[in-house]
C-alpha cells in the first residue's frame, strides 16, 4: 500500500472510466477494452472504475455488470502494467511531455485502481471484497446510500469498508445524488488509518475548504487530495490551501491530481494540463496567465459536457458523446433510456469544439484507434 500511497501524492491523473454499450445496451466489451486503453496510452496514471460516469446503475445487482466491467479494465491495467515493467509497448502508463516538450515526470510502473464503492454497509462491504479480489488498490466509497444515516452511522460505515479495502473518499455534489456532509464528518473520517485519499467533487468553495481544512487540522501528510470539482480543476490544482493549526503555526495542503470525469475525454491533453500545474507550483511565484486562461477554456467545455445549462441532466451522454465523435464509442447509449443529451447541449459540445482545438487529443486519438479496437 505504501508504493500506491506515494504515487498518489505524487499526482496522476485518473479518468473516471466510461461504460461502453452497444444499441441493445449491452455491454460492448470491444470499445469498453479501447476506452481503458486509450487512457493508459495518454498517459492516465490510473482509473477508476464503477463510478458516476460508468453510470451507477451497473451496481444493480439485477444488471449484472459491475464484475464483468471491473475485469475488462482490470486486464487492461494488467497489460499496461506489463508493458511499463519492459519499458515499452503502446499501452504504457506514463507522463507524456509537458508543453515544453520536456518530460518533467519518471514514468509509472503501476497503474492504480480504484473502484466505486456504493449502497448501504452490506452491499458496500461486499463491492470491497469483490473490488479486492480482482486486484483493486483503493474503493471511491460513495455514501449517498446512506442518506438517513446519522454522523456516527457515516463514520461506522467508512471504518467497515475501510476494513476490506483501503479507502479513497468521496464527496459528491448534491446535484448529482450526494448528501452535503459537514466538516464534523471528515475530521473523524481522516482518523480512518486506511484512508488513502480524498475526492472533493462538491461543485462548492466552502465545502471543499472543509475537507482540505479537515486533512490539514488531522496532521495527517499521507492523504492526497484529488480535484472532483470539474468546474474548477485548474484552480483547484494551482491553488494553496493555508490553515493554522494547533500543531503546526501554518499548515498548506494542496491538490495534486484529479479523479474526473472531465477526464474521461481528450485525456493525453488533461495529462499535459496536469504536468504544466504541477510545474507552476514547484515553480513558485505568479502562476503562468496561460494557465488562468486555460481554467476559463476547461470550464467552459465543461459546461457543455457535463450539461449545467440543465442541471447536469446530460453530463454522462455529453461525455459519451465527445467519445462518439473520435470514433472510441460506436453511440452514446445508457443503460436508462431517458438518459440523453439535453436540447441544446449537442450544439453546445460543437461550440466548445469549434472554440478550443487545442484541448482536443482528436489526432492523438485518430492515430491510435484501430490500435486500441483491434484485439
Amino acid at each position: 500500500m505504501e508504493n500506491i500511497r506515494k504515487i498518489l501524492n505524487r499526482g496522476i491523473v485518473i479518468p473516471a472510466h466510461p461504460l461502453a454499450l452497444n444499441a441493445q445496451r449491452k455491454l460492448d466489451e470491444r470499445r469498453q477494452r479501447a476506452l481503458s486503453r486509450y487512457y493508459l496510452a495518454a498517459g492516465a496514471g490510473g482509473l477508476a472504475v464503477g463510478v458516476h460516469t460508468t453510470q451507477f446503475a451497473i451496481h444493480d445487482p439485477k444488471v449484472g455488470l459491475l464484475e464483468p466491467v471491473l475485469q475488462l479494465a482490470r486486464e487492461e491495467m494488467d497489460r499496461a502494467d506489463e508493458a511499463s515493467e519492459k519499458g515499452s509497448g503502446p499501452f504504457c502508463a506514463q507522463h507524456p511531455p509537458g508543453r515544453s516538450g520536456k518530460r518533467d515526470l519518471p514514468p509509472f510502473h503501476s497503474v492504480v485502481r480504484v473502484a466505486g464503492i456504493c449502497g448501504r454497509t452490506a452491499q458496500a462491504v461486499g463491492e470491497a471484497e469483490l473490488a479486492r479480489g480482482l486486484d483493486y488498490q483503493a474503493g471511491l466509497l460513495n455514501v449517498a446510500a446512506m442518506h438517513r444515516a446519522d454522523e456516527d452511522g457515516l463514520i461506522a460505515h467508512c471504518r467497515a469498508v475501510a476494513e476490506v479495502i483501503p479507502v479513497f473518499g468521496f464527496y459528491l455534489q448534491a446535484g448529482i445524488g450526494g448528501r452535503e456532509l459537514p466538516y464534523s464528518f471528515w475530521r473523524r473520517m481522516v482518523e480512518i488509518e486506511n484512508v488513502v485519499a480524498i475526492k472533493i467533487a462538491a461543485f462548492d468553495r466552502y465545502r471543499t475548504i472543509d475537507v482540505v481544512r479537515a486533512v490539514a487540522e488531522s496532521g495527517r501528510d499521507d492523504i492526497a487530495l484529488y480535484t472532483g470539482n470539474d468546474d474548477t480543476i485548474v484552480a483547484d490544482l494551482i491553488t494553496p490551501h493555508r490553515f493554522a493549526t494547533d500543531a503546526r503555526p501554518t499548515t498548506e495542503r494542496r491538490f495534486v491530481g484529479g479523479l474526473l470525469g472531465h477526464w474521461a475525454v481528450w485525456t493525453r491533453k488533461a495529462v499535459e494540463l496536469l504536468t504544466d500545474c504541477h510545474r507552476a507550483v514547484r515553480g513558485g511565484g505568479d502562476v503562468p496567465a496561460e494557465l488562468l486562461r486555460r481554467s476559463v477554456e476547461v470550464t467552459d467545455c465543461n459546461a457543455a459536457f457535463f450539461d449545467a445549462a440543465n442541471h447536469f441532466a446530460g453530463c454522462v451522454p455529453g461525455l459519451l458523446e465527445v467519445l462518439r465523435r473520435q470514433g472510441l464509442l460506436e453511440g452514446i447509449w445508457c443503460l436508462n433510456p431517458d438518459e440523453t443529451l439535453s436540447p441544446g447541449q449537442r450544439e453546445e459540445i460543437d461550440r466548445v469544439c469549434r472554440m478550443y482545438p487545442h484541448l482536443a487529443d482528436d489526432e492523438f486519438v485518430a492515430e491510435h484507434r484501430d490500435q486500441w479496437l483491434g484485439g
